[in-house]
């Protein structure tokens, strides 16, 4: 079953927010990493903190445009970038206490679970817009919220009109209370040129 354009544009934008948020999972395993890195011996410790100090940034920036790009699907832990501000250098971390830094390792493992659960959300979504379930997505600058169907189609709507005009038409005629209908039908026959009884 070929999907809808307005279907495909679905898939189409949850693709590309499942794309970003498995890039900022990447990032967000090798801020971890460099953490790790950095106590053992022979590391070279101007490298990581210069890796150190770009992956945080880029993290920043991508969380920044998650946050405002997923909306509703964004579950990813609020205290995620208090734990980046924190860490201002690799040195820094590691000038702490050790309750410090296993404190700060499980605060990166809770936000690196809640990251998986967005982007598992994001998968289960696409995956079920894929296969043509209407799902909704909100849109930046869209205004509003987008779907894969759920609403009325356009032959439908037009239906609903008709019949609507129609439903109005007859209420005026038969009920009539103001002699709106017969106001209405004599200007409609002088219009006409019939002659009015």
């Amino acid at each position: 079953m070929a999907l809808s354009k307005k279907q495909q544009k679905i898939v189409d934008v949850l693709n590309k927010r499942v794309e970003l948020c498995r890039e900022f999972l990447n990032d967000w395993l090798l801020f971890n990493q460099l953490i790790n890195a950095y106590p053992s011996p022979g590391a070279n410790k101007a490298q990581l903190e210069n890796q150190f100090l770009k992956i945080k940034s880029k993290i920043a920036r991508t969380h920044k445009v998650l946050k405002e790009m997923l909306m509703e699907d964004y579950q990813i832990d609020s205290n995620l970038m208090n734990l980046v501000s924190a860490s201002t250098s690799l040195e820094a971390i590691y000038s702490q206490s050790e309750v410090s830094v296993k404190k700060m390792q499980q605060e990166w493992h809770r936000a690196f679970i809640s990251i998986n659960e967005t982007l598992g959300l994001l998968e289960d979504k696409k995956a079920r817009a894929e296969a043509g379930e209407k799902v909704n997505v909100m849109m930046m600058g869209e205004g509003g919220l987008i779907g894969g169907g759920g609403g009325l189609s356009d032959n439908q709507k037009t239906f609903l009109i008709i019949a609507a005009v129609i439903a109005g038409l007859v209420a005026v005629y038969f009920i009539d209370p103001f002699g709106i209908a017969t106001l209405w039908l004599n200007s409609l026959k002088s219009l006409a040129g019939v002659p009015i009884q």
